[in-house]
């Protein structure tokens, strides 16, 4: 179950309990990144299942290859401009190591999910998180929001009951 708050791109603390009893995609992003035109596949993703309970939460890292420095106003215009994104954005988090946020720490954790456990190795990795808070998928950042895999289990997710 998801818990705790985070902060939006604006600044505004976010409870995590907000998104209970939704379906959410949960990515750690980047701008400079060669998987950052996956911002477009996961715009599309939002407003297609938006209606239907569906959520993306864009965590914005530059911890691989510092390729998200900039601010988080930086962020934001960047992610308007070039892709409309209107998803939810939160400021910069580290998703490994010592100062790993507490979201990304529950969603790697072996007790959350030991299938879905482990550091995350890239930009634009995803966790599919079903209505009742649990973890039920996890895309290498390769997988692109509209592929057959992604789109499967999220179709899946969004039938089921909450």
């Amino acid at each position: 179950m998801l818990h705790g708050t985070t902060k939006s791109l604006a600044g505004q603390e976010v409870d995590l309990t907000r998104y209970q009893g939704q379906v959410l995609l949960i990515v750690n992003v980047a701008s400079e990144c060669g998987y950052t035109p996956q911002y477009k596949g996961l715009q599309a993703l939002y407003e297609k299942y938006g209606p239907s309970g569906f959520r993306v939460l864009g965590f914005p890292c530059n911890q691989f290859g510092r390729q998200e420095p900039g601010t988080s106003e930086q962020i934001a215009q960047f992610c308007q401009k070039n892709y409309g994104v209107t998803f939810d954005m939160f400021e910069k988090v580290d998703v490994n190591g010592a100062n790993q946020c507490d979201l990304y720490r529950y969603l790697t954790s072996p007790a959350t999910n030991a299938k879905y456990a482990g550091p995350i190795q890239w930009n634009f990795e995803k966790f599919l998180i079903a209505r009742d808070g649990t973890v039920v998928a996890r895309f290498g950042s390769s997988v692109a929001p509209e592929s057959k895999s992604l789109l499967e289990s999220l179709e899946h997710e969004l039938k089921r009951p909450s």
